[in-house]
Formats: structure tokens, C-alpha cells, sequence
């Protein structure tokens, strides 16, 4: 039998099904702010397109880390 797409991969990573929504969101904003630090190291080393398109991503990044940063503070607020 033939499947139009293959099996999706193996998940590898989990979260823990009890973790606080802080602990999620200080861990995102983590998780994005390193991306955004390696996009621009990694584009110093890049030239042309592939230095535009880590560029954008690292725009994008630092879209989410605001993102989340207001998460954080509207939950310091409450």
C-alpha cells in the first residue's frame, strides 16, 4: 500500500505535562533569545541571500521573544 506522505518522525522532546505556564514562558523566551544570538553570529559569516535569510529569521526570532516578553509581563501583573 502506498501512503501519499511518509510517517511523521519520532517526537524526541516532551514537556512535562505538570509545568507551570511562567516556567514555559521563561523557557521560550530563552529558547528565542539564544536563537537570535546564533542567527547573528552566523550571519557575520554569511554574504548575499543566505546572509538576508538568516537575517529575517533572526527578525522573526526577536518578534517572538517580544511576544513572550508581554506574556511575561502581563503575568507579573496578576
Amino acid at each position: 500500500m502506498f501512503k501519499p506522505t511518509p510517517n511523521p518522525p519520532p517526537c524526541v522532546f516532551t514537556i512535562a505535562a505538570d509545568i507551570d505556564d511562567e516556567a514555559l514562558m521563561i523557557n521560550s523566551f530563552e529558547t528565542f533569545s539564544s536563537v537570535s544570538t546564533l542567527l547573528l553570529d552566523l550571519s557575520e559569516d554569511l554574504d548575499g541571500k543566505h546572509r538576508d535569510i538568516a537575517l529575517a529569521i533572526h527578525q522573526l526570532s526577536a518578534m517572538g521573544t517580544l511576544m513572550v516578553s508581554r506574556m511575561l509581563d502581563r503575568q507579573a501583573a496578576i
